[in-house]
């Protein structure tokens, strides 16, 4: 297994479970939407700034336009929607929960359409770190923690959860053969990024209540919504797209779905409440199908 691929899956997951956990107040207090659009249309603006600077932009490989339009369309926009929503009735731990079935998704449909069949070591490891992911999510502490404290109905959180993971997925196995073909990470990201932010801002010309913030925006708060945006949208992502580049999609999606281990730690330090031991277990099963990915 070469090792930059495995860490920049690895870095990816990191990167989305910090994410998210800062992106959970600010999501809160703006809806999915105008959240969704802030954070787009900076990054967007980011990343086009470092791949001008990069030189990046001649290396693009144009004819795979229908696919940069899907990720786009379908694996930033309408996904994450979904996520930020998911977010916010069914906070960070559940929303990982579910985020995480994009490992399995991504390898059905890479066995489909691209025909890649991993080894017998990496598909044991793969289902190692998913049984360790489902049961460090699954069993909590009796007392929830602040952020996982939820009225919204369990359905909806499921259905918001399953379709965002579905259409990030998607998102990013459709750029593999652009990225195959030379297209940088950080030019991908970019791409994605810009064809989002268009359609985003396209729909906000519509006068509709649920497109506006649900608050008055400040400095602080517009910092607090690009930050996670950041850390996701362009450094998880390229890192992802890197590892979906130079292994089996099923594997970098497995490798980037270890962010519902990686949050526990997180969430343990921000909010002083020690996860159940069962979870902490589950964390160890995880790492433990991760170097059996390493050494196939």
């Amino acid at each position: 297994m070469p090792l930059l691929p495995l860490l920049a899956a690895l870095g990816a997951s990191f990167g989305w479970a910090s994410g998210i956990v800062i992106a959970h107040n600010p999501a809160q207090k703006l809806g999915a939407f105008a959240f969704t659009r802030i954070q787009l249309i900076a990054c967007a603006t980011l990343a086009t700034l470092l791949t001008t600077l990069m030189d990046q932009w001649t290396n693009v490989p144009w004819q795979f336009w229908p696919a940069f339009l899907i990720s786009s369309a379908f694996g930033i926009l309408l996904g994450n929607l979904a996520m930020i929503a998911c977010l916010r009735r069914g906070g960070p731990r559940r929303t990982e929960l579910l985020l995480s079935l994009k490992a399995p998704i991504v390898g059905l449909i890479a066995f489909i359409w691209l025909q890649e069949t991993p080894s017998i070591i990496e598909l044991i490891g793969a289902l190692t770190v998913l049984s360790g992911v489902s049961l460090a999510i699954f069993f909590n502490n009796p007392a929830p923690s602040k952020s996982d404290r939820s009225n919204a109905p369990l359905t909806h959180i499921l259905l918001l959860g399953v379709t965002a993971t579905t259409l990030q997925g998607i998102g990013f196995l459709v750029m593999k053969p652009a990225l195959q073909a030379g297209l940088s990470p950080i030019a991908a990201t970019a791409i994605r990024l810009l064809g989002a932010a268009t359609l985003i801002s396209l729909m906000a010309l519509w006068p509709k209540p649920a497109f506006r913030a649900h608050t008055r925006l400040s400095y602080a708060l517009v910092g607090r919504t690009i930050l996670p945006g950041v850390i996701g949208y362009i450094l998880a992502s390229s890192l992802l797209l890197y590892a979906f580049a130079h292994l089996d999609a099923g594997i970098a999606a497995v490798l980037g779905s270890l962010s519902p281990v990686l949050i526990l730690p997180i969430l343990w330090w921000k909010e002083k409440h020690r996860p159940h031991h069962c979870t902490i277990a589950g964390a160890l099963i995880a790492v433990t199908g991760t170097a059996l990915i390493a050494l196939a």
